[in-house]
């Protein structure tokens, strides 16, 4: 990942101006250790730090077209960057920069080129020109991007928010697949899906199609000219990724500079879940398997710089974040650059605990539909800035464009869990993988229950925070929460911990506002908690809130009733506990 920080119409255009944006800019450096770059025109700024991934020598940015008219800062990875370029053979490239095509792209088709880019990425484009721009985010926002408007009138872009946040009067979250343009005004949407009207799709099950998409997502995602690996907590979604990697590694350009072995990381605290089936998966596949270990202090202590980098005070977010801050910078002191994760299959598929409750297949593709479009607010948030806090690529091919409008267009009859078919939650993932001839994974595997991150790495990770929380905030402190946070008002002493660290670092209005709020249970949107009545009275982030699902679900009226243990639940338990919405899976 990079970092990208662009200024338009500052009325100050000193020299002091210029190093103030510098100053900013330096602020995203974690995302970019490799390079500095900026681009001065009159009252336009384009700043970038850059991590080298593609074309490490030649491909620092800003980037531009031949004439240098067309200025382009870019973060994110375009996958089809060779195929653009057989489309403009007229044009002279001058990196082997798989954005450069950006700029190209612009100079031949306009504003509407962005539908043709496949990849995730945020970028800002100025054309001197006529002194116009355009800012734009990928389809689900993977990368993240800020927009913020200055007292002066100058309108303002950053991957995080602390790069605008002190020279902004008001700034938001830009939203995934959208295109802002100084020409047309605002913001529109350049990227529509059949599945974003939420309409329900009729498409026929074909396993082997489905597994086709996929396996082209995860090795298209091979591109790198760095080392690279896969995060592996030994769950369903990202054991596929690590095998299907596995099996195309050698045939893929990567292998040719750094070998055909499969790098995979995995961490958790000292005898933890996610460990034990990490290692059972690695085994299998044949993988250099990296085991991390840390300590629930040892989380305690990084909260603040969590919290800093990943920039929300969301529980859950927080929780998942924490131990993939660290193993981020466990991974980058062996001089790993990019790792593959299994982020979004939950939300396509229905993997969440509470879609057992779904009543019909109707309100289950809409509730996946509302999950997927919230991804930028939760799970994409903490992949990428978890890991892009110690200069780590994090990429998704669950959230490939073409494996999306794939896996949206079946009919959602076949993601409903159907106890008497045999069906349990991902089933249809889980079913296009399972081939006797050739296994990608053992059945054991293939069909274990899901485990969340924050679960995974160890039970008395989620204790340990509560228990410091505790420690932390005082009965009358959460008693007159209303009143010193009106807004998203946190209900628990641990969430009232995170706020009050977030505040420290983000004090405006508008920054708290980026974080999104209401009602959940086990991970659920506002919408689906009317899928069952008991679950109104039991509001929780946990899995185990979804009552009558599984057998680690509260008792009613007792849900704190095992809170300061540390010996964590049973086997059975530990099969099935769901502590958290955002996972590495």
């Amino acid at each position: 990942m990079c970092g990208i920080l662009a200024v338009f119409g500052c009325i100050d255009t000193s020299q002091a101006k210029r190093s103030r944006i510098i100053e900013l800019s330096r602020r995203l450096r974690h995302r970019g250790p490799d390079w500095s770059g900026l681009h001065c025109n009159g009252d336009c700024y384009l700043a970038h730090q850059r991590l080298a991934i593609v074309d490490p020598t030649s491909g620092d940015q800003p980037l531009y077209n031949e004439d240098k008219t067309v200025v382009v800062t870019v973060n994110g990875e375009i996958y089809n960057h060779k195929a653009l370029r057989e489309k403009l053979k007229n044009h002279q490239f001058r990196t082997g920069s798989d954005c450069e095509v950006i700029a190209h792209l612009y100079e031949e088709y306009g504003e509407e080129f962005v539908d043709m880019l496949d990849g995730m990425f945020s970028f800002v484009l100025h054309d001197t020109r006529d002194n116009s721009f355009i800012a734009a985010r990928d389809a689900i926002g993977i990368t993240p991007l800020y927009v913020g408007w200055g007292l002066d009138g100058s309108v303002w872009f950053a991957s995080e928010m602390k790069a605008l946040s002190d020279d902004c009067e008001r700034f938001v979250s830009f939203l995934p697949g959208h295109i802002y343009s100084s020409k047309q005004g605002g913001l529109r949407r350049w990227y529509n899906p059949p599945w974003y009207t939420e309409q329900i799709p009729s498409g026929p099950y074909d396993p082997l199609v489905l597994r086709a998409a996929f396996e082209k997502a995860v090795t298209k995602r091979l591109m790198t000219d760095v080392p690279f690996g896969v995060l592996l907590s030994g769950g369903l979604d990202s054991s596929l990724v690590a095998s299907v990697a596995s099996r195309h590694l050698a045939d893929s350009e990567a292998a040719c500079q750094w070998g055909s072995k499969l790098h995979t990381f995995c961490i958790g605290l000292k005898g933890s879940p996610d460990l034990k089936a990490a290692r059972e998966v690695a085994d299998y596949l044949g993988t250099r398997h990296h085991e991390f270990h840390f300590t629930v202090q040892e989380g305690i202590d990084a909260l603040e710089e969590v919290i800093y980098h990943i920039e929300t005070y969301d529980v859950t977010t927080v929780r998942a974040s924490t131990p993939m801050f660290l193993i981020s910078r466990k991974i980058k002191s062996l001089g790993v650059k990019m790792v593959i994760s299994g982020e979004g299959s939950d939300e396509i598929f229905g993997g969440y605990l509470y879609f057992h409750k779904a009543p019909n297949k109707k309100e289950l593709h809409e509730e996946t539909c509302r999950k997927i479009k919230a991804l930028h607010l939760y799970d994409c948030l903490r992949a990428n800035k978890s890991t892009s806090a110690w200069g780590v690529e994090a990429r998704v091919p669950f959230l490939d464009k073409e494996f999306l409008d794939v896996a949206m267009s079946i009919d959602p009859e076949w993601k409903m869990v159907r106890p008497d078919l045999g069906r349990i939650e991902k089933w249809i993932l889980r079913n296009a993988f399972d081939d006797d001839q050739k296994p990608y994974l053992p059945k054991h595997i293939l069909y274990r229950q899901k485990e969340q991150f924050s679960d995974g790495v160890g039970y008395s990770w989620i204790d340990g925070l509560k228990d410091h929380a505790n420690k932390q905030v005082t009965d009358a402190m959460l008693m007159n929460a209303s009143f010193v946070y009106p807004e998203n008002t946190p209900t628990t002493k641990e969430a009232y911990y995170y706020r009050a660290i977030f505040e420290k670092f983000f004090p405006k209005n508008a920054a708290r506002s980026t974080v999104p709020g209401g009602p959940s249970v086990a991970c659920s949107t506002a919408k689906a908690v009317e899928w069952d009545a008991a679950w109104s009275k039991n509001l929780d982030p946990s899995g185990r809130a979804a009552l009558g699902v599984h057998e680690a679900a509260y008792e009613e009226g007792a849900e704190s009733k095992n809170a300061g243990t540390t010996n964590g639940p049973s086997h059975k338990q530990q099969e099935v506990l769901v502590e958290n919405t955002t996972t590495v899976a």
